[in-house]
């Protein structure tokens, strides 16, 4: 059990029979009145977002969860199969699991996997990967006065948009957050 004067974005609390991670908080006092917390919920299972107020110096429970370093092998059907890197176990993981990473992964990739009492509750991939330009429309002379940007296929499937230098065949970082490009690598 924890205070929740001690609550910290990304933590993950056991409330109302499930999983929550706190995506932002406020601590509040009022003039008059006692102060309390107020708070932006995220339930780790099914995305669903909600606020919720608690009494300062109230107890809440923390989520024990387990983070294991896993490596991506590949896929079968809608099931992605990861490897533990302590024990060599396989696993498999759905895609809604993975969520919006999934356009990311790339064989032999190594991801964190978050588990709650044996079962998986989330894949974290890393924060920016480097994949090559599969297919992006060839720049035009002239048109970087603007520095505008133009779509790329990457190897994995993802589309991203990058400047017009840019061509086929390179390497380049990807911020798997916000779906934007980076640098070149």
């Amino acid at each position: 059990m924890i205070s929740v004067n001690d609550l910290k974005t990304g933590l993950t609390l056991e409330l109302d029979n499930g999983l929550w991670s706190v995506v932002e908080f406020l601590h509040v006092k009022p003039g008059k009145g006692a102060a309390f917390v107020r708070s932006k919920l995220k339930n780790v299972v099914t995305g669903q977002v909600v606020e919720k107020t608690f009494r300062a110096g109230e107890k809440v429970a923390k989520a024990m969860l387990d983070r294991r370093e896993m490596q991506y092998l590949y896929q079968e059907g809608n099931e992605y199969v990861l490897m533990d890197n302590e024990n060599y176990e396989q696993i498999q993981v759905s895609k809604e699991a993975i969520g919006d990473g999934v356009k990311y992964l790339k064989e032999n990739m190594v991801v964190q996997v978050m588990m709650h009492e044996g079962r998986i509750i989330g894949v974290d991939i890393p924060a920016h990967v480097v994949l090559e330009v599969v297919d992006t429309p060839p720049s035009e002379k002239g048109n970087t006065a603007q520095g505008g940007t133009k779509p790329a296929t990457l190897e994995t499937g993802a589309v991203v948009n990058v400047p017009f230098f840019i061509s086929n065949g390179d390497k380049i970082r990807v911020d798997t957050r916000s779906n934007e490009y980076l640098d070149r690598a």
